[in-house]
């Protein structure tokens, strides 16, 4: 299926590894201009070569940013002034007792989870209106439909970015330009691997651990199994490109049935 994405310009925010590189080298795959956010030179330059040993003659180039600051979202901004397709992905996780979540934890993870999507749509949003034409995603969770008890303030955060795309999309209205969510379950990325040892405790196998966490954390599971980084790029290729034009506003799950409701 050719998604008519060649030539489209697409920031993917957080994109030097998991979900995020994923998508990344799914867009490039499908012929857009790609632009990558990570927080050192040196993870941009180990996924871009990734991206262009999958795709060689990929467009691709990167910009260092750490989206808790303010200033350095800023710059970003400056550097890149407008695009076809936003994709919101960057995000922060960490399995924590509720009463030990400080309130300088819960600012960070609404700075960087919440804020740096806000920030950038505030400036690419009217230009996506004026062109009548653009995409923006939220990747969020299905925590954020279920908030995990082993980490509240991360599902907070994971709901008010449906929020956030659901209103931002009201405001496209007889356009083209659509915003939408994207809700991935437990997917195997960057850094399950040290969060599912810590859930299940020490001296247990990552096959075991694995098999502990969705008995114990996510029985509703219909996948029983971590889904895979490209599952979920899929489909945020999809909702990024022109044939997905109908799709706007929506919270479009890829959790495994993970959340029973069919609502």
């Amino acid at each position: 299926m050719d998604l008519q994405l060649a030539h489209r310009l697409a920031l993917v925010t957080g994109s030097t590894a998991g979900i995020g590189l994923a998508i990344a080298r799914r867009l490039a795959a499908e012929g857009a201009e790609v632009i990558i956010t990570g927080r050192t030179e040196a993870r941009i330059a180990e996924a871009k070569a990734a991206i262009l040993q999958a795709t060689p003659g990929a467009v691709v180039r990167g910009v260092a940013v750490d989206f808790g600051k303010a200033d350095e979202v800023a710059n970003l901004l400056r550097t890149v002034p407008t695009v076809d397709i936003l994709v919101n992905n960057v995000g922060i996780f960490e399995p924590k007792p509720f009463a030990e979540i400080s309130d300088e934890d819960w600012l960070h993870f609404f700075e960087v989870n919440v804020l740096s999507g806000v920030r950038l749509a505030r400036q690419y949003f009217p230009l996506m209106l004026a062109r009548n034409w653009g995409r923006i995603l939220f990747i969020s969770s299905e925590s954020g439909l279920q908030i995990p008890q082993e980490m509240i303030h991360y599902g907070t955060t994971k709901t008010a970015q449906l929020s956030v795309a659901r209103g931002l999309a009201e405001l496209t209205k007889g356009t083209g330009v659509t915003v939408n969510s994207v809700l991935p379950g437990p997917t195997a990325s960057e850094g399950v691997d040290e969060f599912i040892k810590k859930m299940a405790g020490e001296g247990k196998s990552k096959e075991e651990a694995e098999h502990e966490f969705f008995r114990n954390d996510r029985p509703t599971s219909l996948l029983q199994r971590f889904i895979t980084t490209d599952e979920v790029a899929s489909m945020v290729a999809y909702l990024a490109s022109p044939l997905a034009a109908a799709t706007n506003g929506a919270s479009v799950r890829v959790d495994g049935g993970v959340v029973r409701s069919i609502g």
